[in-house]
């Protein structure tokens, strides 16, 4: 058996599907695989915000057409980019362990906003904006848009003060650390990130052979945390430009999961693991 395994061509996207792949071969060492890489969107508009060409979609679009019509077998995705609702015929069949959720801030070095006057801070998230303006009342928030290392490019050229990005794709390419910039990481507790972020999801077409197979691939904790966090998606039918927040953990088979829809009220709440769609319901009714 050979797996075709689909993913965007960026360093990041590549890394986790490196992931993924060597899971599958740790799994099941008999079966070959081959990276296929897929231009979406997202990748090919750069100077747009993501709000104003389609939200979570534009970087998982493309690959759930590739899924659909046989060009490949799974596809490895940032779960925080994935629609609220998948293509036909497909489904998640598998989430490794969890990377570090929280969203970081990174500066110059030895530079930090809290001491500047109006620092100007790269961020297109109105998530990431509404959480941060607490920590930089005086910040001027300034979309940014290109890969990470395009990102922290333009952080070092002087475009941006600070920049903020998720913690665990600075990990996943061994750049957390630098003698360039400083990162500070934000307490997810009270800085909410994205829903799923940090969950790398394996999507394929429901039902089928592979499917059952990168199964055994999954961290169940991680599932459920996706599931649950993605039920508040679906709950508030957002995409990625409303300012939404979740966070799920499981501690002694129980679930706690913290919700936010505008950067400002969080409510949190714990159940049985198993419970988590009733959970999310009673969290975003409260919203």
């Amino acid at each position: 058996m050979k797996i075709r395994i689909g993913t965007r061509q960026s360093r990041l996207a590549m890394a986790q599907t490196h992931i993924v792949r060597g899971l599958i071969s740790s799994a099941f060492p008999h079966i070959e695989t081959e990276i296929v890489p897929i231009a979406t969107k997202g990748d090919r508009i750069k100077d747009i915000p993501l709000s104003q060409i389609g939200g979570r979609g534009v970087f998982a679009g493309e690959l759930e057409k590739a899924l659909q019509n046989g060009r490949i077998d799974i596809a490895v995705h940032s779960a925080k980019d994935l629609p609220v609702r998948l293509g036909e015929g497909l489904e998640i069949s598998g989430t490794p362990a969890r990377g570090n959720p929280v969203d970081v801030i990174l500066t110059r070095k030895g530079e930090m906003p809290d001491r500047m006057v109006n620092p100007v801070i790269g961020t297109g998230s109105m998530r990431r904006r509404a959480f941060a303006g607490k920590h930089y009342p005086d910040a001027v928030f300034k979309d940014i848009r290109g890969n990470i290392d395009t990102r922290i490019q333009k952080l070092l050229d002087g475009q941006y003060d600070g920049i903020i990005l998720a913690a665990a794709g600075l990990e996943r390419l061994g750049i957390y650390e630098s003698d360039d910039y400083d990162v500070m990481e934000f307490d997810c507790t009270e800085f909410l990130p994205a829903p799923c972020q940090g969950i790398i999801a394996v999507e394929s077409r429901a039902g089928s052979e592979i499917s059952q197979a990168v199964r055994k691939i999954s961290s169940s904790d991680t599932f459920i945390c996706f599931e649950a966090e993605r039920q508040v998606l679906r709950l508030l039918d957002s995409g990625c430009s409303s300012p939404v927040g979740a966070y799920s953990q499981i501690i002694n088979r129980k679930i706690h999961l913290s919700v936010s829809c505008d950067g400002k009220r969080i409510e949190r709440g714990s159940s049985d693991s198993a419970e988590y769609r009733e959970l999310a319901e009673e969290l975003v009714s409260r919203l």
